[in-house]
């Protein structure tokens, strides 16, 4: 069970019907790493994790501009220097959309990790 794929898709589905709001379960450290980047990108409003007795939830709240986002599978190793071509194979145009990158300084963006002369495994892409 891919806990992140599955919590992209409520995500996703949830603002294909209107619905500013979601929960979703269970909760993952991955999981609240992505929200926190979206967060940050703009895409949701905030987000916040309920513990009840079966285990913990993820309340995401004021879903914003999102088109399409879901995970990258397999994990693509991604070197420092060639961010354009996965750029372009996962993000409709330039600067219309994220790649959500795992790197040895923790999650962040392909913009971030650019910058920062940086390579990593691709988890999500958002647009």
């Amino acid at each position: 069970m891919d806990v992140l794929a599955q919590g992209l898709n409520v995500i996703k589905t949830h603002k294909r019907i209107g619905r500013r709001s979601c929960v979703m379960r269970p909760s993952s450290k991955l999981l609240m790493g992505v929200l926190e980047i979206l967060k940050r990108a703009g895409y949701i409003a905030s987000y916040e994790e309920k513990k009840d007795g079966r285990g913990n939830q993820l309340v995401v709240s004021g879903i914003g501009p999102i088109n399409d986002c879901g995970v990258i599978k397999p994990r693509f190793a991604v070197q420092s220097d060639d961010w354009i071509r996965w750029e372009e194979r996962y993000v409709l145009s330039k600067d219309f959309g994220i790649l959500i990158v795992s790197t040895s300084q923790g999650l962040m963006t392909n913009i971030e990790a650019r910058s920062k002369s940086l390579g990593g495994r691709l988890i999500a892409y958002v647009y």
